[in-house]
């Protein structure tokens, strides 16, 4: 199962997500969220990491020429983009994108099924609330396109195995407190995820 460490802040929490075995981490471009960082300071960060781990861009309710920008300006491999999108707006972004289903039912887990894409819980707000999406919808469903967000810590990972999921976004799960990055969570995830 691959994971993802999102809000991403600094340079020695990214290291620690890498060195961990983090498949690819986080940068919220949400100026509201505790984790949101500059798009200068992500590239300071990006530009000193080593390679082969993929860095994703988050962002909300942003134009796709906005995203691209950042993208490319960042060194960012994928954007993520976490709001009510269709395939319209996909099609207009240079930058490969991960939509994100915020589901509220069962019948949200179609939206995109033909794509990979990430499932998290809807909540009013926009990403880390740490709430769980109902594992029971999941029964039936392929989920070797979907990563799996919200309100996931190391102890919940066994019950995931069954599943299948591409993988797994964790950002309040490994945190000491709001934006701020706990090592020992991080290897604990990463660890739990992977055996």
């Amino acid at each position: 199962m691959r994971v993802k460490i999102c809000g991403i802040k600094t340079r020695e929490d990214a290291m620690a997500a890498i060195e961990s075995g983090a498949d690819a981490l986080g940068f919220v471009f949400y100026k509201p969220s505790p984790r949101y960082i500059s798009p200068d300071e992500a590239k300071r960060i990006v530009r000193s990491l080593p390679p082969f781990v993929e860095k994703v861009g988050l962002f909300v309710k942003e134009s796709a020429a906005f995203i691209d920008e950042v993208c490319l300006s960042v060194g960012l491999g994928v954007a993520q983009l976490h709001w009510d999108i269709d395939e319209n707006f996909l099609a207009s972004i240079r930058t490969p994108a991960l939509p994100v289903v915020r589901a509220k039912s069962n019948l949200d887990l179609n939206s995109f099924k033909d794509r990979y894409r990430l499932v998290d819980a809807f909540v009013e707000g926009y990403g880390g609330a740490g709430k769980r999406v109902n594992l029971k919808w999941f029964e039936g469903v392929d989920c070797t396109k979907i990563i799996l967000a919200g309100g996931l810590q190391a102890k919940d990972l066994k019950e995931l195995k069954p599943f299948g999921f591409y993988g797994v976004d964790v950002s309040s799960g490994v945190e000491k407190a709001k934006g701020v990055k706990d090592i020992q969570k991080i290897q604990n995830f990463i660890r739990a995820a992977k055996e």
